[in-house]
C-alpha cells in the first residue's frame, strides 16, 4: 500500500515495529520517486500514534490519509485463547485504529477534511471457527468505521473499512503448514472462494488508493467486502 500510494504522488510515512523492514520499504518508495518517512510504532500506544502522526506533520505540513493496516491474529475459541492473546489480538486490531485515528483526527481537521482506512476483515462481517478474538476485533473495526464516518462527516473526514478475505501475507503464511493436511486446508479455503485465488497485497493496496481519491468522495462509512465473491455465495 505504501508503494500504491508512493506511485500516485503521495508523500508517505510508514510505520511499523520493525526499523528494518520499514528502511527496506522506504527504500523501495525512493527507487520509484516517491517521498517518504519511516517512524517506528507501536499502534497499541498512545504516545507512539501521537508521535507518529506530530513527526508525519513535521515533515510533510499535514495529513490527509490515514490507513490502519496493523493486524494481528490467533487460531482459537474463547475457551482456548489465553488472556493475554486476547488483549494483543484487541489492542492491535481495535485499539490500534482508535489511537492512530484519534492521533491524527485533529491534523485532518486543520486541514479541512481527510480520508480515513481501516483495513478489517470479511470475519469483521461474518463469522468463522476458532477466530473468536479475530471476529470480535474486526467486528469492532467495521463498527467503528461506521461510527466514526458518523461523527466527523461534518468535518469533512471520510472513513471507510475494506474488508479482505484471506490476502497472502506474512500474516497468514503460518495458516497452513508444509504437510499434507496443510496442504488439503488450503485447498479446501480456496475452493470456497468462487474467483479461484486468494487476494494479493495490490488487490487490497489498489482499493485503498481509490478509497483515499476524490473519485470516492461521497463514499463514507462503508464497509467494502474484497474476497473473490466469497461473501456473494
Amino acid at each position: 500500500m505504501a508503494l500504491a500510494f508512493a506511485r500516485e504522488g503521495a508523500r508517505v510515512t510508514v510505520t511499523g515495529r520493525g526499523q528494518e523492514k520499514l528502511a527496506e520499504t522506504l527504500q523501495e518508495m525512493r527507487a520509484q520517486g516517491g517521498e517518504g518517512l519511516a517512524v517506528v510504532c507501536d499502534v497499541s500506544k498512545a504516545a507512539d500514534t501521537q508521535r507518529a502522526a506530530e513527526q508525519t506533520e513535521m515533515a510533510f505540513g499535514r495529513t490527509d490519509v490515514l490507513v490502519n493496516n496493523a493486524g494481528a491474529l490467533s487460531v482459537s475459541t474463547i475457551e482456548t485463547i489465553s488472556e493475554e492473546d486476547w488483549n494483543r489480538v484487541i489492542a492491535t486490531n481495535l485499539k490500534g485504529p482508535f489511537l492512530m485515528s484519534r492521533a491524527v483526527l485533529p491534523q485532518m481537521k486543520r486541514a479541512g477534511g481527510g480520508t480515513i482506512i481501516n483495513i478489517g476483515s470479511i470475519l469483521g462481517l461474518y463469522a468463522m471457527k476458532d477466530r473468536a478474538a479475530y471476529c470480535a476485533s474486526k467486528g469492532g473495526v467495521t463498527m467503528l468505521t461506521k461510527a466514526m464516518a458518523v461523527d466527523h462527516a461534518k468535518d469533512k473526514i471520510r472513513v471507510n473499512c475494506i474488508c479482505p478475505s484471506i490476502v497472502e501475507t506474512d500474516l497468514v503464511k503460518g495458516l497452513f503448514s508444509e504437510t499434507e493436511e496443510g496442504r488439503r486446508v488450503r485447498d479446501t479455503r480456496l475452493a470456497n472462494i468462487p474467483f479461484g485465488r486468494f487476494g494479493k497485497p495490490s488487490d487490497v493496496a489498489e482499493l485503498a488508493v481509490y478509497l483515499a481519491s476524490d473519485e470516492s468522495s461521497w463514499m463514507t462509512g462503508t464497509a467494502l467486502p474484497l474476497d473473490g465473491g466469497l461473501s456473494a455465495q
